[in-house]
C-alpha cells in the first residue's frame, strides 16, 4: 500500500555512520557530542545533513514565535539523536511531533546510551497523519499506533 523503500539506502548510510560514532566514543556520553560526531561522519562520507535544524510552527494562518529545533535533518529524513538507558515512548512523540510538523516521510530515532547502539526507523503517513514502524526494508511494521 505504502512504499517507503526509496528511502532504506539513505536510512542505511546514516545507521551505518551512527555505528561508526559509536564504536569509536563508545556509549553513555551526552548528545551533543553524538550529534556533532555523527555531523562529522555523515560529512565526511559526503553525506549532506543539517544539525539543530528549526521547525516554524503555525496555528491556523499565524505563524507562531515558538519553534521546534530537530537534531538533523538529511534531505526528507528526520533524526533525533539520544544518549539515554532505555527509549520510551515520549522520545518516540517527539519525533513524530518533527515528522507531522515537516511532512517529512522517514525519522529515526538513534540512542547512543546503551552499550549497543539503538535505532528505530519510523514513516510518516500523511493521508493519515500517523507515524508507523518500519523494518529494515522500510516496510510499514504497526498499523495500529498508540504512541
Amino acid at each position: 500500500m505504502y512504499c517507503f523503500s526509496q528511502y532504506k539506502p539513505i536510512v542505511y548510510d546514516i545507521i551505518g555512520a551512527a555505528m561508526e560514532v559509536h564504536r569509536t566514543l563508545g556509549h553513555g556520553l551526552l548528545e551533543g557530542i553524538y550529534a556533532e560526531a555523527l555531523h562529522i561522519e555523515l560529512c565526511d562520507r559526503g553525506i549532506d545533513n543539517e544539525l539543530e535544524k528549526e521547525i516554524e510552527c503555525h496555528y491556523k494562518s499565524h505563524k507562531l514565535e515558538k519553534k521546534y529545533r530537530m537534531d538533523m535533518v538529511l534531505g526528507d529524513v528526520c533524526v533525533e539523536l539520544k544518549s539515554v538507558v532505555e527509549l520510551i515512548p515520549a522520545h518516540r512523540a517527539q519525533l513524530f511531533n518533527y515528522l507531522r510538523l515537516t511532512k517529512k516521510p522517514v525519522g529515526l530515532l538513534i540512542n547512543f546510551g546503551s552499550r549497543r547502539l539503538e535505532g528505530e526507523r519510523y514513516v510518516y503517513v500523511e493521508e493519515a497523519n500517523e507515524c508507523f514502524l518500519a523494518d529494515r526494508e522500510m516496510n510499514l511494521l504497526e498499523t495500529d499506533n498508540d504512541e
